[in-house]
């Protein structure tokens, strides 16, 4: 018994692959954006050390695999989708501009709230803010496609 679960475990990722990696794609955007809609009310509210380390590790963490779980799912495409293809590469170009505003923005927004920086908070809506509008305009593209 033991050892028909690597055979059927083969035979399931072999069918399922690109399926597979597209839910842990989904679940990793999720958990990318999904605490970030919560930052503003969390820092008013006082919990700007919470805030920082479920951004530090948590959402970094889940933000730095969801282009690479992206690109799975390109490449288990049976050539379906291509690198080249406009919405692949706009879609990455976000991604690396969200990841850049995470990092150099909303990062140290956190911590600077956590020391009372006055200007922090605003910091946090602007880089909440364009991550926001980046994730709506890649999952317009990775819907609509274009030039795909």
């Amino acid at each position: 018994m033991v050892g028909s679960v690597p055979a059927v475990l083969a035979l399931l990722l072999d069918d399922n692959a690109y399926e597979i990696v597209g839910v842990l794609h989904l679940l990793t955007v999720i958990v990318a954006f999904g605490p970030q809609f919560a930052y503003p009310a969390l820092a008013r509210a006082g919990a700007s050390s919470t805030i920082a380390t479920l951004h530090t590790r948590l959402t970094m963490p889940a933000l730095v695999l969801v282009p690479i779980l992206g690109l799975g799912m390109v490449g288990l495409s049976d050539e379906a989708i291509g690198m080249g293809d406009t919405w692949v590469v706009l879609s990455l170009i976000g991604w690396v501009v969200i990841a850049a505003v995470s990092w150099f923005l909303v990062r140290p927004a956190l911590a600077g709230d956590a020391h009372n920086e006055p200007d922090s908070r605003s910091k946090l809506a602007a880089g909440t803010g364009v991550t926001h509008l980046l994730m709506i305009v890649i999952l317009v593209l990775m819907v609509f496609k274009p030039g795909g």
